[in-house]
């Protein structure tokens, strides 16, 4: 089961925003204005297409017009039973296993609705290997460490969050399907660290893996 995952994905990856407390709590009043006038009552998704795909030391291009990247060092659930109006004690029955992925974006303002350009470059989604279910314990208490150049920029966890990995996927398959092969981000944690070209970035979440990869300027290539 252990090499059921390998790239290229059969699925759809979905990120999730706003899924963090504390990346919530750091907008303040933003989420009050218009044309929202409160906080999200039900999960953001949006796509990472399959131009974004990555794998661990793969090269991951940065714009001439983004001179750093935002790393989103993330815990990636990969289906593997169709899953529609799962119920939370059911949930974790249809994850096949998990990957550390990282959510590359060029930073922006747009919180609840980022556009494509800052989310979907190609490359902007590097995975690691797949682990199985049975190999994690608790899938909401994983520590994640983010290092550029050898050098510890982010320390965070799975937990903390809005919805727990069962949670999010309950809420999520109450009004779309998830298949066999699709993966779901349980979303980024608050302060993402930024990167630039020419940097080396490792990510490692505790009991699933690492994750590494080099930036390199689009003008180089």
């Amino acid at each position: 089961m252990s090499n059921i995952f390998q790239m290229p994905l059969s699925g759809t990856v979905y990120g999730t925003l706003l899924n963090h407390r504390e990346a919530l709590m750091a907008l303040g009043d933003q989420v009050n204005v218009a044309p929202y006038k409160a906080p999200p009552k039900a999960p953001i998704l949006y796509i990472k297409p399959r131009n974004t795909w990555a794998q661990s030391g793969d090269s991951v291009l940065v714009p001439s017009d983004a001179p750093e990247l935002q790393m989103g060092a993330t815990l990636g659930l990969v289906i593997g039973r169709v899953a529609s109006n799962v119920s939370v004690a059911d949930a974790l029955n249809h994850v096949a296993g998990y990957v550390v992925l990282n959510d590359i974006s060029v930073p922006h303002d747009s919180f609840y609705r980022p556009s494509m350009r800052f989310k979907c470059r190609d490359g902007f989604c590097p995975m690691g290997a797949f682990v199985p279910r049975a190999a994690v314990a608790n899938p909401d208490a994983l520590a994640v460490t983010v290092a550029i150049d050898g050098v510890v920029v982010q320390q965070t966890d799975t937990g903390g969050r809005i919805r727990s990995v069962a949670q999010l996927l309950a809420d999520v398959t109450e009004f779309m399907t998830l298949h066999p092969g699709d993966v779901l981000s349980i979303g980024v944690s608050a302060h993402s660290p930024l990167a630039h070209a020419g940097q080396r970035v490792t990510i490692t979440v505790d009991g699933v893996g690492q994750l590494e990869n080099t930036l390199v300027s689009e003008e180089l290539v």
